[in-house]
């Protein structure tokens, strides 16, 4: 392990926002260029102080994102012969420290590192002890957290490491441990300790896709009110426990993962969300173990049970478990259902009457070697819906994947119904029909799924009318008339058509929209700059060319012209009929799609966070050239932070928001600002950089990029418009409702 921060070629482009081409051109014609301290000769190792000095010297680069420096702290912890994810359950100790005792914390950070290095490891220890239960500090396995008890649950050691000496026994902070604890607390200041903790396991996970398929939150809090408010919940495949964060912290929560380590990040990032003032020891019981194999909770229930399995999984157990007592009249799953093999531990794990989620392929539905489990779950009554979700919902994110919905059968309960639901295509949406990661509408398939099965479960838990089925959308099917040779549950097999939309009528009225939309266009001509003779100092895209004197939005921050607010993981939120008067919440895909806010704000969490106001720029943490100020024509006012998104609210005086926003959507801002990972790029917001204009010259620039946003707005609207109306016109073509029009 080096005992100082390294760093490869590529790592260096990212810091410095180029190609790794650019870093090989700087090694050969610089002679001062730092010289490798490790690696190999095809893959070099830089010592990271020294290619930061060297950087800042050549004005490559301002400041190193503190997020950058606290990453190169946990990297250079990384033991190779051990976890990759150890040094994270660190730096997660040191972050509950900081969130549940900030007096403490700050007493120890004024001690020096000599009394630092003992006293921390012990507050560590403290801090488990009174935050997971007096068994959370004990001595853990080699390699980071296997162990027996709570604490190996927890996988926390003495010393806030994964895996320690043991009770009352804390060990030593080295100067590197020191340094990445001083780090965490300046970045927990910046973002505050959940949402810090947040960017370190998305750097983590980016880093690792083929061990980590975290789920992502919208897909849980979907889970989660399908649920409703249930006292105990289990997630037997808890990952990084994005499902059981979607609960409130109040819920008795309950998980199992074969990672142990992945299992202590889980339990840390749950107590992190929870309110520091929520009382100790916390509802949460995280178990290492595989689920299957190693039933953590045998002969326990639960008032729901979330999960999103792994797939696909031909070793699951099922020679060892062909006798088990989850398997309903010793029906064992065929080796190649390992998905239908979690549905039956789920549903073993549900009390009477409780609620069972899973996210499960669409090939589960159809496969014809699990038709007799299939069948069963029929006949029981337990399968109560399967609903279609449109691919990009849940990874793997090109998959349209399922949501399937049971209960537990009581005694003497007859209900053999079940909800076919597809959700994948909406009516007249061609962006869910799309689908795609980026392109699901999350607040329009929220109240689809959630108004179709709280009516119909309504219906079956009281005894009253089921609702009317909806071509296109859902239907009821009695379980009977899915029992055949193939027991096929897709639910695009059971769901009709929905009628062409509107005949010659309806598509009449989308080509008045369509045209009314395009000539509302401006002329292009009006909107195109032209050649500048002498252009404004700076004005060549932020730095990217000009020449002219810049300032980051870091500067401007120091200077108290400008603040920025970051969501992270965004507030609690329920959805808009829940509170009709909440505060509405606005999300990343909101501002990417210019949609409403689809969700409200928990009134638990109203109190300090802030409010959007007219003039306030608003950015997605992913970048992707979206910059929308709110106002008439943008976002609304008075709208929370969802997950996501960078809130900046410069000072009218002396920066204009239209100016800024401009900026923000530039190619250049998005380049050089740019903070890359394995799979996803961010934009370091605090890294983009302005040119230094006079305020007069901002307003009349930021002018023209309003009425470019504008443009470019319209022109979304009407192809979106176009394409429907294209869509209906086949539709009504190929179901007879219309004639085609005369041949030219």
């Amino acid at each position: 392990m080096p005992d100082r921060p390294e760093v490869t070629a590529v790592e260096i482009a990212r810091l410095a926002g180029v190609g790794r081409a650019a870093v090989s051109n700087w090694r050969r014609r610089h002679p001062d260029f730092p010289r490798p301290v490790g690696g190999t000769d095809s893959s070099p190792a830089f010592a990271l102080t020294e290619v930061e000095a060297w950087l800042r010297s050549q004005g490559k680069i301002a400041e190193l994102p503190l997020l950058e420096r606290v990453w190169r702290l946990v990297e250079t912890l990384r033991d190779p012969a051990g976890h990759p994810a150890a040094p994270l359950v660190r730096a997660g100790a040191v972050l509950l420290l900081q969130h549940r005792e900030p007096d403490r914390w700050a007493a120890l950070a004024e001690q020096p590192d000599t009394r630092l290095a003992t006293a921390l490891p012990r507050a560590l220890a403290d801090t488990a002890h009174s935050v997971f239960g007096p068994d959370a500090v004990t001595g853990g396995g080699a390699g980071g957290g296997a162990g027996g008890g709570a604490g190996a649950e927890a996988g926390i050691g003495a010393d806030g490491s994964p895996g320690s000496a043991g009770p009352g026994r804390p060990g030593l902070f080295g100067s590197t441990e020191l340094d990445l604890a001083r780090l965490l607390a300046r970045l927990a200041d910046e973002a505050g300790p959940a949402a810090a903790y947040e960017q370190l396991l998305t750097r983590y996970a980016e880093a690792n896709t083929r061990q980590l398929s975290p789920t992502p939150p919208e897909a849980a809090e979907l889970l989660a009110a399908v649920a409703g408010v249930p006292a105990t919940v289990l997630d037997p495949a808890t990952g990084l426990g994005a499902l059981l964060l979607a609960l409130p912290s109040t819920t008795d929560r309950y998980g199992q993962d074969t990672d142990p380590v992945t299992a202590a990040l889980a339990r840390l990032r749950l107590a992190l969300h929870a309110p520091a003032a929520d009382p100790a020891p916390l509802p949460v019981d995280l178990r290492p173990g595989d689920a299957l194999r190693a039933d953590g909770y045998t002969g326990h229930t639960f008032d729901a049970v979330l999960c999103q399995p792994p797939y696909n999984e031909r070793d699951w157990g099922h020679d060892e478990l062909q006798f088990d007592r989850r398997w309903p009249g010793g029906l064992v799953p065929p080796r190649g259902e390992s998905e239908l093999a979690w549905v039956l531990h789920c549903l073993a794990h549900t009390r009477p009457g409780g609620l069972t989620a899973l996210l499960l392929p669409p090939t589960v539905a159809a496969r014809r070697a699990g038709r007799r489990v299939r069948a069963e779950l029929l006949r029981s009554g337990a399968l109560r819906a399967v609903v279609a979700l449109p691919a990009g919902a849940a990874p793997p994110y090109g998959v349209p994947l399922h949501l399937w919905v049971l209960r537990a059968p009581r005694p003497g309960d007859d209900f053999r119904q079940v909800l076919m639901l597809d959700a994948a295509t909406s009516p007249g949406s061609a962006e869910l029909a799309e689908g795609g990661r980026d392109k699901v509408r999350w607040p329009e398939l929220r109240r689809t799924v959630l108004d179709a099965w709280r009516a119909f479960d309504l219906a079956a838990r009281e005894g009253l009318p089921l609702p009317e089925d909806r071509p296109g959308r859902y239907r009821t099917v009695a379980a009977i008339d899915l029992l055949d040779d193939e027991t096929d549950l897709s639910p695009a097999r059971h769901v009709p058509p929905a009628a062409p939309a509107g005949g010659a009528a309806g598509l009449s009225h989308l080509g008045g929209r369509l045209t009314e939309l395009l000539d509302g266009l401006a002329d292009p001509g009006t909107l195109l700059p032209g050649p500048a003779a002498d252009p404004a100092p700076g004005a060549g895209g932020g730095g990217a060319g000009g020449g002219g004197p810049v300032v980051t939005l870091g500067e401007l921050v120091r200077s108290g012209l400008l603040e920025v607010h970051s969501s992270g993981a965004g507030a609690p939120t329920g959805p808009v009929g829940s509170d009709p008067s909440g505060t509405p919440v606005l999300t990343d895909q909101d501002l990417v799609t210019g949609t409403a806010p689809g969700a409200v704000l928990d009134r638990a969490a109203a109190e300090g966070t802030p409010l959007t106001r007219s003039g306030d720029v608003l950015v997605p943490a992913l970048g992707g050239g979206v910059a929308r100020v709110v106002g008439p024509d943008g976002p609304p006012a008075g709208a929370a932070l969802g997950r996501q998104l960078h809130l900046l609210r410069p000072d009218p005086a002396a920066l204009d928001p239209d100016f800024l926003a401009g900026h923000l959507r530039s190619t250049a801002a998005a380049r050089r600002a740019a903070s890359h990972a394995s799979t996803t790029t961010r934009l370091d917001i605090r890294r983009v950089e302005l040119p230094r204009l006079p305020i007069a010259e901002q307003r009349r620039l930021g002018a023209a990029f309003a009425r470019l946003a504008a443009f470019d707005a319209t022109l979304q609207q009407a192809a979106a418009l176009g394409h429907a109306l294209a869509q209906a016109a086949t539709d009504a073509l190929a179901a007879g409702t219309a004639e085609p029009p005369p041949a030219p």
